[in-house]
């Protein structure tokens, strides 16, 4: 077994495994004749679309408004604790799911001072709580704030228990659908029934013999009866499966771990920094133990980094929890990922992965890159093998920015072997220039990689080769997997110049646009 010695430290999981496959590099125009017969407004008649210049409308659907506010008479915020949460420190609060609490201080954007019911103050994580506000049902578990049809048929296939559920937003402007898993019927939609949460008047229903005066009434109803649909809604799940979301560190301004708070358990690999061991923290919380060796990475600089990275929180990134700096080697403690790197997932599951579920994971990781655009934070090494995959087979990024801390010649030059080409835009291998654009260009590859189900970019072209072919003009040819609206997106990500390629919100925009019409 072998590992490519150009991986960053948090890919140990994935690049155990190489692949000797067929090369082609292919030039395309992004002419309106090549497209034309895939355009969207063809697809969905009912829309009036205006294409952009990839030639793909960007998405004109909205979240429903939100309900109004409902604070108390003294102004002070109430929230609704959507999961359970139990303190490691005496300034932390414990929370207990759907039960009320104060904000007192939003001390910064992850970690809020709060008062419970019985008067106790202290901090909680904010992503872990949601407003109080009338007929809210983001309080809820079993609610997908912006999640699309084929997403969450994925949650649900991957839970594949009868009457799992999840409630989400309608394409119909505000408007909601319940989205609900059943064997009944065979084989037909998949196993997954769709139910439009429809208005008479001021009152709600999925079937038209039950009303409800608000939708979470409707929801607990047919928790516990059928009441006309294929079976009753048993299993709520969340935006993350049945997964509760990582904090920004364990603790409010806690960046700093005491290693014996650490158990090291099995090796999980080891990569460009050091070993990766799997632990735990204080027993309880399974996080990835990176042992950094000592001239590995330029250390101070690091550290001071640590801070604003940990700041850096999102459903689609790799959480970092805290380090340890006061002793040597140092150790990143980082949330633990069950099903490793996105490389190796590709590839052992190879014939097995549906074409939406390739897209749901391109989506899961524009999520998260689109985050570090909008922090103006650059990732510089995206690729499959530096992304995550969860248990509940959800996508996150990782190492983003560990290559300005590497001390190695040969992987920080374009010239060195190690160095990334296949994934890097002419800017980066001719003039060492990143920003967020040569992250849309890897991500353009990455999504060539998760299409081709792990081959490896260019395959058995040198790097040489490739800054030759990339410098004429020629790309990765079209993915056996991908559609034509799929790879015109990828291709996109390839322009030459930086400011031709779009910026990861708009490529979410199209991905979701993609995701709404090829795979209802």
């Amino acid at each position: 077994m072998t590992l490519s010695t150009y991986h960053t430290m948090q890919s140990v999981f994935c690049c155990c495994c190489s692949l000797q496959n067929r090369a082609v590099a292919t030039e395309m125009s992004l002419n309106n004749d090549a497209m034309d017969e895939y355009s969207l407004s063809e697809r969905l008649p009912s829309y009036q679309y205006r294409p952009n210049r990839y030639g793909i409308a960007p998405s004109r659907r909205k979240p429903p408004p939100p309900p109004p506010d409902n604070e108390d008479e003294e102004g002070d915020l109430k929230v609704i604790a959507v999961y359970d949460f139990f303190a490691q420190e005496d300034t932390v609060l414990n929370l207990r799911k759907y039960e009320e609490y104060t904000i007192l201080q939003k001390c910064d954007p992850h970690w809020w001072k709060a008062r419970d019911k019985h008067g106790n103050e202290g901090f909680i994580p904010s992503n872990y709580v949601t407003e109080k506000k009338s007929n809210n049902i983001q309080a809820f578990e079993w609610f997908c704030k912006n999640i699309t049809r084929a997403k969450a048929e994925n949650l649900l296939r991957q839970e594949a228990k009868e009457g799992a559920f999840i409630v989400r937003d309608s394409s119909q402007h505000g408007m909601y659908t319940v989205s609900v898993y059943t064997k009944a019927g065979g084989d037909q939609n998949r196993g997954i029934r769709h139910y439009h949460i429809k208005q008479k008047q001021t009152k709600y229903y999925v079937a038209e013999k039950h009303l409800f005066d608000t939708i979470p009434e409707l929801i607990d109803y047919h928790q516990h009866n059928a009441g006309g649909l294929v079976t009753r809604f048993r299993y709520p799940i969340g935006p993350m499966g049945r997964c509760i979301p990582a904090t920004a560190s364990f603790s409010f301004e806690k960046w700093e771990i005491n290693p014996s708070d650490l158990t090291f358990m099995k090796q999980l690999g080891s990569g460009q920094f050091g070993v990766v061991r799997l632990g735990k923290f204080r027993a309880k919380h399974k996080v990835a133990i990176k042992t950094v060796y000592e001239g590995a990475m330029s250390e101070e600089d690091f550290i001071e980094e640590a801070k604003i990275m940990m700041n850096l929180s999102h459903p689609n990134l790799v959480q970092l929890h805290g380090v340890c700096t006061q002793q040597r080697p140092i150790y990143i403690v980082t949330e633990f990922m069950e099903n490793g790197c996105l490389l190796n997932y590709l590839r052992q599951r190879q014939g097995r992965l549906q074409k939406d579920a390739l897209l749901s994971i391109c989506e899961d990781v524009c999520e998260g890159m689109a985050y570090l655009e909008e922090n103006h934070f650059i990732h510089r090494d995206l690729a499959a093998r530096n992304c995550l995959v969860t248990e509940k087979n959800m996508v996150k990024v990782s190492d983003f920015g560990m290559t300005r801390y590497v001390l190695d010649d040969e992987y920080t030059s374009s010239t060195g072997s190690k160095f990334p080409v296949k994934w890097s835009p002419p800017e980066v291998f001719h003039f060492s220039k990143f920003s967020s654009k040569s992250d849309v260009w890897s991500f353009g590859v990455l999504m060539w990689e998760v299409f081709t189900e792990g081959r490896m970019p260019f395959e058995n072209k040198s790097n040489a080769e490739v800054v030759d072919e990339i410098s004429r003009g020629e790309r990765l040819y079209r993915p056996s997997q991908a559609s034509r609206l799929v790879y015109q997106i990828m291709y996109s990500c390839w322009h030459e110049k930086p400011d031709g390629r779009p910026g990861f919100d708009e490529l979410l925009d199209l991905i979701k646009e993609i995701t709404g019409t090829e795979y209802q």
